[in-house]
């Protein structure tokens, strides 16, 4: 099973403020368990929402809007994607990981992948070819 998890962001993470040095230390030391345990497929920090944009769709209509976003509490600042066994699996990593914003209330939310299997019908033969030919020219590019 393939999640993502969320590292939400905070006040701090959304004014830039940097991690520790001790905070680069302790996120190193768990992200390389999580390699060497073959869960870290990839994973980030992203910038403030300052610096993002969003699409508004609507209606047939798109709308540039620039950030900085008013949501804190529903904003993102950083991810992993794990490759785990398990919901249960997940959670065990994600209670072994550093506190992501010292000071600070924060959480880390896990979210899994849809599979192939999961669309149905509707995800016809053809639609379900047509991506993983996409998928591999994906992994192809990335060199996997």
């Amino acid at each position: 099973m393939k999640v993502m998890v969320l590292v939400k962001a905070t006040k701090n993470s959304e004014a830039g403020v940097m991690p520790s040095e001790k905070m680069f230390a302790d996120m190193g030391k768990f992200n390389e368990e999580l390699v060497k345990a073959g869960v870290m497929l990839d994973g980030d920090g992203l910038r403030p929402s300052s610096a993002g944009k969003r699409i508004r769709f609507s209606n047939g209509t798109r709308r540039v809007i620039d950030g900085p976003f008013t949501e804190t509490k529903e904003l993102v600042a950083g991810y992993w994607i794990w490759q785990v066994k398990s919901m249960e699996e997940a959670m065990e990593w994600a209670r072994r990981c550093p506190d992501p914003m010292p000071g600070e209330e924060s959480d880390l939310e896990i979210r899994p992948f849809y599979e192939l299997a999961d669309f149905g019908a509707e995800f016809t033969p053809e639609l379900r070819a047509q991506e993983e030919k996409l998928r591999a020219e994906m992994d192809q590019r990335r060199g996997s």
